[in-house]
Formats: C-alpha cells, structure tokens, sequence
C-alpha cells in the first residue's frame, strides 16, 4: 500500500492486540478492502463475493485467509467460517452495507449484527477515506498514485444489550445501535482527517 499511496493510518491502537474482533469499514472504493488489509495492526479475514475467487486472485485470496460469500442467499458455509475465525480469536472484517457504494452506513445488512450478537466479540468501527477522490490516470478504478489515503480506527465497542438474544427484536435494536456508532464514528473520522462527506 506504501509503494503506490500515502495511507495514513490513525487510531490502529484502537484494536483489541487480542481475541476475536470485528472491524466494521465503510466501502466506498475497491481499494478499501486491500488498504485495511495492508494496513491494520492484525491479519484480516474479510467475507468477499464469491464473483472474486476468479483465475490467479482465487488461490490468492483463499491463502492471505479471506472466505468465499454467495451474496444470492443465506451462505451457510461462510457463516460457518466467519464464526470460526472469531472462535478462534481472530479478526474478521466486514462491509455492513455489503456492497460498494456511498459508504455512509446508511442501511446495514444483517451480517454484521448477528456475527456481533451471536460471538459476542467486540466491534471496531473503520473509516477509510480518499480512495474515491482522485482517480489515476492509467486506472481509472483506482485511486491516483501517491494520493492520500486515510484509514482510521474507532473505538471498540460490543453490540446488543450483553444478554446474546437473536429475536428479531433484538437484532433490530442492536442493528439500529450499530448504526449509531458507525455513522457517529464516520462523521469523527471526516471532521479529524479534515475530508467532506
């Protein structure tokens, strides 16, 4: 990430240095994902489409540890090992609006609650900000090189009211607090890094 950019990188000791943990990051750009990956204190195991595990990139990604999602249904086997990485204590990240797109947590799908509620692990909320704002000239679909990339890490915090309830109620609550946090943390990050919305 340093040879082709300048991310800087603010909050990183926000991390838990142990146990399971979920970093729940914005996604407005393809570069997101790698940037986090090349940047944060713990190796990093993302859910990524299925559509990505394509020629050279499938054994890839597969041995950096990222696990495979078909996002046309419930991924049984995704899930699976999603939880596993938490189990045994590792960090797991995850697009909460599941696609690219504005990056302002305005709807969350519901990955990131039950994966919270259900591990009880803690969530760290990630603002990456820059990759969208000056294209390079030769790819287009990437950020200028040397153009500044912001990478910065909230405050862990859990998800749910402790007790480890999945009614519907109860995801909906804790999915509305998730919200909250990520949006208030979001709105941190831009004010601190001096970038508009």
């Amino acid at each position: 990430m340093n040879g082709f950019w300048r991310p800087r990188i603010l909050g990183a000791w926000r991390v838990p240095a142990t146990g399971p943990v979920i970093l729940a990051v914005n996604h407005t750009h393809f570069v997101d994902g790698p940037m986090l990956m090349g940047t944060a204190p713990r190796p990093v195991h993302f859910l990524i489409k299925k559509e990505a595990f394509i020629g050279p990139l499938d054994p890839f990604l597969r041995g950096i540890g990222q696990l495979k999602v078909d996002r046309s249904g419930a991924d049984r086997s995704a899930v699976t090992g999603a939880l596993a990485v938490l189990e045994q204590g590792g960090v797991l990240g995850i697009f909460p609006e599941g696609t690219r797109g504005e990056g302002d947590f305005a709807s969350l799908r519901g990955g990131l609650t039950y994966f919270a509620v259900r591990s009880g692990a803690p969530v760290v909320p990630v603002a990456v900000l820059g990759g969208d704002e000056r294209p390079g000239r030769l790819v287009k679909a990437l950020p200028a090189l040397g153009s500044r990339v912001d990478v910065i890490f909230g405050d862990a915090f859990h998800a749910g009211d402790g007790s480890g309830r999945r009614t519907r109620a109860a995801l909906d609550e804790a999915t509305a607090g998730l919200q909250r946090r990520l949006r208030a943390h979001l709105e941190n990050a831009r004010r601190l890094t001096g970038r508009a919305g």
